[in-house]
């Protein structure tokens, strides 16, 4: 009728651009994944890698016995106990974006202080700081995954991430001794060069778009639970408890390891660059099948069986080197390695999907059980390399009752699953 007011719909004029913003964030989510990815790769990946190989350089210049070397690798995981559990609540809090700048930045910073120790005092205190900060990363990359992906596409974008740690475990380990040192003049010019990698990645975060629903925060600060609340809720948890003593033991049986296999091979009279190279073959099976891993977890709908069948594999590999020879060794490394990273892929998975948690809780949940993780970090090394003298193979033993444990913590877990937390 003529003199009304033509009034159009407001869903006609919203809808395309709601499609083109959701087209927009879709396609911006993917670049979430591979900064995401390559924060695992360069902060925290290459640079912890990177020491089992470098310390037979280092322990000649500094003059460090086998026990030393384990104090020194155990070190690097024991500031990481509080910041794998306060990185992550800290996250829930502030938004796992500004905590990722935060750890990135003051990973290159402390990180190249290690590049100045002249003994084994000043090594163990500048690795011990040097662990603080990219302890951080790891529970914030994987919260952030539940920020910018959901169901399905959830296990696959924590499988992309870990094949990211995969990835930078696999470079650390190959290209650090054998192919950085020279180029770079030693194993000091080695350690500042991957602090600049941090920083780099870093500024990169400072300049990416928060997430869909704030970075995983609530929508205004009441909605948020205090530090102590989010610490309660996620401590009451049983499966939380269990989850966290399978980490403690299969992560320090890792840990322990790893550390210790170069060393080994090379007491063995392998060439230093074949042992290197066995180290790096565990993580490069990881790397292969940690994406097939995680995609096979989501076309099961289970994540609890497929991180049994991971550990027993890890028990078996580790178990098999405390008395295997020649090609058995390769074998045995790289059975251990193919769902290494897979594991922890799905580990996060199902942290996150557990009742009770979801993404609000996620950064809590996960720091909470990687702390108690980084205690077996921490202890395994010294305690495994300590039994050295008992013969060369009785730490693989060790690390492998480790596992053992950790396997029967797995077998206790209840897989329940909150839909209401997982949503966006």
């Amino acid at each position: 009728m003529a003199g009304r007011p033509q009034v159009s719909d407001p869903r006609r004029v919203s809808a395309p651009t709601a499609t083109a913003s959701d087209a927009a964030q879709g396609a911006y989510r993917w670049y979430i994944l591979v900064l995401a990815a390559l924060t695992h790769t360069l902060v925290v990946g290459m640079p912890m890698m990177s020491l089992p190989v470098l310390f037979d350089e280092i322990g000649t210049e500094l003059s460090l016995n086998l026990v030393q070397i384990g104090y020194v690798w155990g070190a690097a995981s024991l500031l990481g106990i509080g910041m794998s559990l306060t990185g992550g609540v800290i996250g829930d809090r502030i938004g796992a974006r500004r905590m990722l700048v935060i750890a990135c930045l003051l990973s290159g910073v402390t990180g190249a202080t290690r590049a100045f120790a002249s003994d084994y005092a000043s090594l163990t205190a500048t690795v011990l700081v040097a662990g603080l900060f990219p302890m951080a990363a790891p529970m914030n990359v994987h919260k952030t995954c539940g920020v910018w992906f959901s169901g399905k596409r959830l296990g696959m974008a924590n499988g992309v991430v870990s094949a990211g740690m995969a990835l930078g475990f696999l470079l650390g380990s190959l290209i650090s001794a054998t192919l950085l040192s020279p180029l770079l003049g030693g194993w000091r010019n080695v350690l500042l060069f991957y602090a600049v990698l941090a920083l780099i990645v870093g500024t990169l975060w400072a300049f990416t778009r928060p997430g869909p629903d704030g970075d995983g925060r609530g929508a205004v600060p009441e909605d948020r639970p205090s530090l102590r609340e989010s610490l309660l809720r996620v401590a009451r948890l049983r499966n939380v408890w269990l989850l966290a003593v399978a980490m403690f033991g299969i992560g320090g049986a890792i840990q322990g390891s790893l550390g210790y296999l170069p060393l080994y091979l090379r007491n063995e009279g392998w060439e230093p660059g074949a042992a290197d190279s066995a180290l790096a073959s565990f993580h490069f099976a990881s790397l292969l099948f940690t994406i097939p891993f995680t995609l096979l977890s989501d076309r099961l709908g289970v994540r609890r069986p497929l991180l049994l069948a991971s550990a027993l594999m890890l028990i078996v590999g580790f178990g098999l080197l405390s008395f295997v020879q020649g090609l058995i060794v390769w074998l045995a490394i790289v059975f251990a390695g193919i769902t290494r990273d897979g594991y922890m892929a799905t580990m996060m998975t199902l942290i996150i999907e557990l009742r009770g948690i979801g993404p609000a809780l996620a950064g809590t949940a996960t720091g909470f059980i990687m702390a108690i993780s980084r205690i077996g970090s921490v202890v395994a090394p010294p305690l495994g390399n300590g039994l050295e003298s008992m013969g060369p193979g009785v730490p693989f033993l060790f690390w492998t009752a480790l596992a053992l444990m950790g396997f029967a913590a797995l077998t206790a877990v209840r897989e329940e699953r909150g839909s209401a937390e997982v949503s966006h």
